[in-house]
């Protein structure tokens, strides 16, 4: 009779450990989606570990990209529609951080579905907003 306790208790726990790891894989995956579509504040920090220094900082809404060979792709949002793109190359002594400054209001729940008006809208369609005048 104990045994199958133990083995029920068991599997509870397993039960309660996979159900946990699917829900931080779910918010990773929102907050990674959120910092794409450059709604979260991050601060990429360099450092060089010869020389004790920090080498350079960038803070605001930044995209980063880990996937190439000792080089980082940065995206930072400067303006409304104002985007830089910069490569930043690492070496054997320089290392880098990515830090999120603030929260971010996502759940394992939600999710969004944003259209991009401009795909959706053909091109040569002419239309007025409300501050042109109908004449």
């Amino acid at each position: 009779m104990k045994q199958r306790k133990m083995i029920l208790l068991s599997m509870v726990l397993l039960t309660m450990l996979l159900s946990a790891c699917s829900a931080a894989e779910t918010v990773s995956n929102n907050i990674s989606k959120e910092s794409d579509e450059f709604r979260v504040i991050r601060r990429v920090v360099f450092y060089n570990s010869l020389t004790d220094t920090y080498i350079m900082e960038m803070v605001g809404n930044i995209s980063v990209d880990i996937d190439r060979d000792n080089v980082i792709e940065v995206i930072a949002k400067v303006g409304p529609d104002a985007y830089q793109k910069h490569y930043l190359g690492l070496s054997d002594n320089v290392t880098y951080t990515v830090e999120q400054l603030r929260t971010s209001d996502v759940s394992e729940y939600d999710y969004k579905m944003i259209f991009k008006p401009e795909k959706i809208v053909p091109i040569d369609i002419e239309y007025k907003t409300g501050e042109e005048s109908m004449e």
